[in-house]
């Protein structure tokens, strides 16, 4: 007999899904995914299901298709299935071939279930898949998300299969003589969490025989811990975190009080793609001179002064926009430019404005960011300074440097630094005839 009770009892208790939801089964054949095709039939859901040929074990590959095909033709649901050319994808993105069929599938699960209008994901994991999660976690290093083995639910995947064991399951599959096949690489050793699950948890219960109900326990703890934590996380980024425009600022002061400080920088700042060496390497820093770096793929982050300053790559230079002509907007990364022709020649100056003699403007004009060997006359002074040092003496944070929009007139020369100074050379004077008035303004 079935546990039914046990299945729809632990798919209620952590909301996995209702009987509105149309579920989308990975069935490989194997005695864990069966069973809960079986489950599922019993329990009256709406369900299909997929099956993925990797083309990885020859006859076996074509037995498990078929196997399952029949499967869902008895149990009167819908059969979805794909081939994969698997070794091939794995020489052509350069990694294992575990990690193309992991790829390759869930690609496809989430293309199918949306093409056929399934709610969600089942994957027939179970509570030993768990354990080799996390002792494969620890064997590898991890953080303390990594302790919490396998989620219930993880946006569109469901596992309700977790309320049993491998054992449990064994014997339900022999009390009911339910028919599966056999995938001959679990019996393989060659594999990491074969390894594990072969080798290493055998060894485990001859030191404790309850070793796997002890570490669903541990499993749990670690939960438990990873969601205090986060509560922790949650806390300091309202205290610590100054969103700037996109850009944000940390007090250095306020990050070298924390404690400890290697774990709790590191979950602030693993979001933005730090790895816990990199926040190593920043926590070591952080007494350095402004301007050491540290990347991410996505991010990067300064010491600067006081703070630290994390901004993403994406943003870190303004593109290069061409203006052909006057009385124009132009939008830049962060701001846009309102450009407009005046006869009057005097205006009031501000930061944000800047009135520009046009009959020196040569077409089409440059909006760009900084490079070596800027400079400029800034207005009111008669020599030219380099850009970098004029921007030092403005107090610019190295964050927003390669973002200030500059205007270069046809022949190269600067003409203003938007938000900041013009250049002497392009005021405007009693002989200006026609003035042009550069605005810079936030994006709409």
């Amino acid at each position: 007999m079935l546990p039914l009770p046990d299945f729809k009892d632990y798919i209620i208790q952590n909301a996995l899904f209702t009987d509105q939801h149309k579920i989308l089964l990975t069935v490989s054949g194997g005695r864990d995914s069966v069973l809960m095709a079986h489950l599922f039939k019993l329990s009256g859901y709406d369900f299909g299901i997929a099956h993925c040929n990797f083309n990885l074990r020859a006859d076996e590959s074509q037995r498990d298709e078929s196997f399952v095909r029949m499967l869902a033709a008895t149990l009167g649901v819908p059969f979805h299935v794909i081939h994969f050319q698997t070794r091939a994808y794995a020489s052509e993105h350069n990694i294992s071939t575990q990690m193309a069929a992991r790829e390759l599938r869930y690609t496809w699960f989430e293309q199918i279930s949306i093409a056929q209008g399934y709610d969600l994901i089942a994957v027939a994991q179970h509570q030993d898949d768990a354990i080799e999660t996390v002792l494969l976690n620890l064997t590898r290093g991890t953080g303390i998300a990594g302790l919490h083995g396998i989620l219930p639910k993880r946006g569109k995947l469901v596992r309700p299969m977790l309320f049993l064991s491998r054992q449990q399951i064994d014997q339900l599959i022999e009390a009911n003589n339910i028919d599966y096949v056999e995938d001959s690489s679990n019996l393989s050793a060659n594999y990491a969490r074969n390894k594990i699950r072969l080798k290493v948890i055998p060894q485990l219960k001859e030191i404790n025989p309850n070793f796997g109900e002890t570490f669903e326990h541990n499993i749990q703890r670690f939960a438990d811990t990873e969601l205090v934590l986060q509560n922790v996380i949650a806390t300091l980024k309202q205290e610590l975190f100054v969103d700037k425009q996109g850009v944000i600022h940390l007090s250095i002061a306020k990050v070298k009080a924390l404690n400890p400080i290697r774990l709790l920088l590191f979950e602030l700042l693993r979001p933005f793609g730090f790895s816990e060496h990199t926040v190593g390497d920043l926590t070591s820093a952080l007494d350095k001179q402004s301007g050491t770096s540290f990347y991410s793929t996505s991010h990067r982050i300064v010491i600067d002064r006081e703070d630290l300053i994390i901004s993403s790559l994406s943003n870190q230079e303004q593109p290069l926009v061409f203006i052909y002509d006057l009385a124009t907007v132009v939008p830049l990364l962060n701001h846009q430019i309102m450009i407009s022709y005046a006869d009057v020649p005097f205006f009031e100056r501000s930061a944000n404005r800047a009135f520009i003699d046009a009959d020196k403007l040569i077409f089409p004009l440059v909006v760009r960011s900084r490079q070596e060997g800027d400079k400029f006359i800034p207005l009111g002074m008669k020599t030219f300074k380099k850009l970098s040092n004029f921007l030092i003496d403005e107090k610019i944070p190295l964050s927003e440097k390669d973002q200030i929009p500059l205007v270069l007139n046809g022949n190269g020369e600067i003409v203003w630094i938007a938000g900041l100074r013009q250049d002497n050379r392009y005021k405007i004077t009693r002989a200006t005839k026609k003035t042009a008035i550069f605005e810079l303004l936030p994006s709409r």
